[in-house]
């Protein structure tokens, strides 16, 4: 059948459906690849754009059908892509509020702070320089715990009035853009700064007093490297400092939480690794993705700044806080510790098998064996550019 549109608009659109269907399908297959290098694994955040680029296939696809009878490969082709996108919306339906809610809501009072902890998790970009709008923002939530991360000296001197409401802090500013200060308005016990397989990523670990003869809770805050070639050409150190965290609260039933910018999303196969070895829950599922990166690319959202918790809480509010200058919008988590709905709410949780351990344990070997040889070549480099020493005579 001749075609009413002139032939090269339907060349043109049948390029971008070959090249828009074309990303899709690539950008869904290769991740299941489940090799760590970083051109491998960055496929495994942008899901929900994937789903947008699927669609606009099929409509443009559908057009060229309405005018142009197209053939079997054609039709396949459009199978495919649809395909692709059932999996990918398959694979964020969690962290929507089209599914139920893992972490129930809470029911007691957001006045009664007794049993009640709140958290913001900001990174900050190191290079911002509007530091009012970060304290501002933290200021009219009120949290009683701040992770601020990015954080180098000038940052510490812009938040340190923040002891004044928050004075129990550990503190590991540093000028690569993985600095770290935390701040309580709560007690803390054994406050420590560590670095479990980078020797520049400091992370924090210590309890916290709740008020009123309250339980402690043991709080984890982690910012790993991403998986970027300027960074870190394979995401086995950010996995392995995860599942290495991952490792030490399996022996610990008490309360937990693990919060910070994992440089990874939720839905990622590590980030499942790592809660079905935890048995943590994430308020995210159920309630929306709320996406912290990019903030000034509205099409590009990822949630990358997380909080984990145990089933000992439930949750009294959730959002995403306003611009700061950042690459990253805060997110604020007001958690209600309520006990007696544990057993509940755990069954929502996922179980780990044999085969979740053993991925571990491998993954913590891959990552410190990399740090190793990534210490190695440095020091070789060192060597290599010291002056030539000459034999006294």
């Amino acid at each position: 059948m001749p075609s009413s549109l002139p032939d090269i608009l339907l060349q043109i659109l049948g390029g971008l459906v070959a090249v828009l269907g074309g990303a899709a399908v690539i950008g869904t297959l290769l991740p299941l690849w489940r090799k760590e290098a970083w051109w491998i694994r960055i496929f495994d955040f942008p899901r929900l754009q994937i789903v947008g680029l699927a669609v606009l296939t099929l409509l443009g696809g559908l057009l060229l059908h309405f005018w142009d009878e197209g053939g079997w490969p054609g039709h396949a082709w459009m199978v495919l892509v649809a395909l692709c996108a059932v999996y990918q919306f398959y694979r964020i339906a969690p962290y929507t509020p089209l599914m139920r809610k893992q972490v129930l809501d809470s029911t007691r009072p957001k006045t009664d702070r007794r049993r009640h902890l709140s958290m913001v998790v900001t990174n900050v970009l190191m290079y911002n320089r509007e530091s009012g709008r970060c304290l501002k923002v933290i200021e009219d939530c009120n949290p009683d715990l701040i992770l601020a991360v990015e954080t180098d000296q000038w940052w510490l001197d812009e938040l340190k009035g923040l002891e004044k409401t928050h004075p129990y802090t550990a503190y590991a500013p540093l000028p690569n853009t993985y600095g770290l200060l935390f701040f309580s308005r709560l007690p803390l016990r054994d406050p420590q700064i560590r670095f479990l397989l980078d020797d520049d990523v400091p992370s924090f670990h210590g309890y916290v007093q709740l008020p009123e003869g309250g339980p402690e809770v043991r709080v984890h805050c982690l910012h790993p490297k991403p998986p970027a070639p300027a960074e870190s050409k394979t995401t086995t150190r950010r996995d392995a400092e995860l599942l290495l965290v991952g490792r030490e609260i399996q022996s610990h039933d008490g309360p937990t939480i693990v919060a910070g910018d994992m440089n990874d999303v939720a839905w990622s196969h590590t980030s499942e690794l790592f809660r079905r070895l935890t048995r943590l829950l994430d308020p995210r599922i159920g309630r929306g993705l709320l996406p912290t990166f990019h903030a000034d690319y509205p099409w590009l959202g990822w949630p990358l700044d997380h909080v984990f918790h145990s089933a000992h809480f439930k949750v009294a509010a959730i959002e995403r806080l306003p611009h700061i200058g950042s690459d990253h919008f805060p997110i604020y988590l007001q958690l209600s510790y309520e006990p007696h709905d544990k057993a509940e709410q755990e069954a929502q949780a996922e179980e780990p098998d044999e085969s979740d351990h053993e991925e571990a344990a491998e993954k913590i070997r891959m990552g410190f064996e990399e740090e190793d040889e990534e210490e190695e070549d440095e020091a070789e480099a060192a060597r290599k550019g010291e002056p030539r020493t000459l034999p006294s005579t």
